[in-house]
């Protein structure tokens, strides 16, 4: 069965025992998708018994630091170790252009015998194609953050389950598509405000769009319990509620 490997399960302000967020997708027939780069996970994968040249597909969900500041960091560990298989990266125009910008900075077209990498632009639309390969299909909704960002919608084709991850967002109307029935809902829980939602909006979307489960991710770490979150998210939604942590692995 298909798995999600959390990498990190913090928001923007990290601390020792929880990285930004980012996971990766492991499926049984095809190679991982990794799903944001606020550090490097090049170790994190290894640890997992993956290759570096397995890694072959990352979207980002848009440029904020916390979600894509490893992508040079990465990028040159790979280089250094001699990779020389194709990488792809899947993003909006505005995530991308600026990614782009910033590996120029790094001079990055004069590292010598550097390996493929494509840059995929997807549009700002509703149920927006990203990838498909052998195990999953990936699909993009704009969602309500401080820059133009997309949450997934990801269905493992062996089972039909369904993978929801709303990204960075306030509440707001497109979730109920992107989140529709969910098997597993993994929202945002940073707290109430412009750009984010609280654990108690977060289970105010999975009983409405009716998930199965709600996994809380992108919550405050620093000098703070993030647990009552759980309780928070449970005064609105009577389903299975998990807060994910770092090295967790949850099949779907």
């Amino acid at each position: 069965m298909a798995r999600m490997v959390i990498l990190g399960s913090a928001a923007a302000v990290s601390d020792a025992t929880h990285d930004n967020t980012h996971f990766i997708l492991i499926g049984e027939r095809d190679t991982p998708i990794l799903v944001d780069c606020g550090s490097n996970p090049a170790g994190k994968i290894k640890n997992l018994g993956i290759d570096d040249d397995a890694l072959q597909d990352v979207i980002l969900t848009h440029f904020h630091p916390d979600h894509v500041s490893g992508v040079p960091n990465m990028l040159m560990h790979m280089w250094l170790l001699g990779r020389q298989t194709p990488l792809r990266f899947y993003g909006l125009h505005h995530c991308i252009n600026r990614m782009e910008d910033t590996m120029m900075a790094y001079s990055w077209d004069e590292w010598p015998g550097f390996f493929p990498v494509t840059f995929h632009r997807i549009r700002e639309r509703d149920n927006t194609p990203v990838l498909e390969n052998a195990d999953f299909r990936i699909t993009a909704w704009p969602v309500k953050h401080f820059v133009p960002t997309i949450g997934l919608r990801i269905e493992n084709k062996v089972t039909g389950n369904v993978l929801a991850y709303t990204c960075d967002t306030e509440p707001m109307p497109a979730l109920d598509y992107l989140c529709k029935d969910a098997d597993i809902l993994l929202h945002e829980a940073a707290g109430r405000g412009v750009g984010h939602c609280s654990a108690r909006q977060a289970g105010e979307t999975a009983t409405r769009v009716s998930a199965k489960s709600l996994y809380l991710i992108h919550y405050w770490v620093w000098n703070t319990d993030p647990t009552p979150l759980v309780e928070e998210a449970r005064e609105t939604y009577d389903g299975p509620i998990t807060l994910c942590k770092d090295f967790d692995e949850y099949e779907f």
